[in-house]
């Protein structure tokens, strides 16, 4: 499993700061499929819960916030906002109406909960490679982080943990039992060194990058832990089979779309 998930990793991860470099089409297109499956791979775990969010639905209501994000316009990111709660609103009265589903209020806060998620939460990884300084810089050094940390807890917790060169105290046994506090701990240090130190490769001030690595490598574990929440609920270990050893689309996000918010802001912080 770990020789599976180094080679995904090395062979999708600088294609990825690839595209994330050329920015353009050559970034909206493959990271809009990435996100467009793992919305689906959330409507189907939903539907697991026996809640029902409807893919004809969400599926336009979140590419337009992509589309937003991509190219931020604010005089249309309310209104059109607005309009799609409206939408997700609307269809759930009809639905009620026509009695065609005992779950609607759970639908319909299902549905709610996925357009805020994919469509806000995720618009940001646009809107971090849109930013009008250092955008390509700063989209790298948010994922790089995420990934650094993510592996450092992996490896921490496998090999150092795991083995009882120190103790082994599970960080969340319910959501996820793999997880320790010492793989956690060592993510975070891993994490926010590598995090410093590639910031000298991109020219990012080093104080920037050390508080954006701290944020990034404490905090992306909570986003993990929520889709394991809907994961141990449904049943399911991982949202799909996308990547061999790696699970599906939403299991390689899951992190990333909270870090890439914080980076967004932080570097938006900075720039001001």
């Amino acid at each position: 499993m770990f020789l599976q998930r180094a080679l995904i990793t090395f062979t999708l991860g600088p294609i990825a700061l690839y595209l994330i470099y050329l920015g353009g089409w050559f970034y909206f297109i493959p990271l809009t499929i990435i996100l467009l499956l793992a919305t689906l791979e959330y409507s189907q775990m939903v539907q697991k819960l026996g809640w029902r969010v409807p893919t004809t639905l969400i599926i336009p209501v979140v590419i337009i916030q992509w589309l937003l994000a991509q190219w931020p316009n604010e005089n249309f990111f309310g209104p059109l906002f607005a309009i799609s709660l409206l939408a997700i609103v609307g269809y759930a009265l009809w639905q009620y109406e026509r009695q065609n589903s005992q779950t609607v209020p759970a639908d319909l806060f299902a549905t709610i909960a996925g357009f805020l998620l994919f469509g806000w939460v995720c618009g940001h990884f646009f809107r971090l490679r849109g930013l009008p300084e250092m955008a390509w810089q700063w989209t790298m050094l948010a994922m790089l982080s995420t990934w650094i940390a993510d592996s450092g807890a992996y490896l921490v917790g496998r090999f150092v943990a795991g083995r009882g060169i120190v103790g082994k105290h599970p960080l969340s046994p319910r959501l996820s039992p793999n997880k320790t506090v010492e793989g956690y701990i060592g993510g975070i240090l891993l994490g926010t060194l590598f995090t410093v130190l590639i910031s000298l490769l991109l020219a990012i001030d080093s104080v920037q990058a050390l508080l954006l690595g701290l944020a990034i490598s404490t905090l992306g574990t909570v986003g993990d832990l929520g889709i394991s929440l809907l994961k141990r609920e449904a049943g399911i270990k991982d949202s799909g089979n996308l990547f061999p050893g790696h699970g599906g689309a939403l299991d390689r996000i899951d992190s990333l779309m909270w870090t890439v918010a914080i980076a967004y802001y932080l570097a938006l912080y900075f720039m001001h």
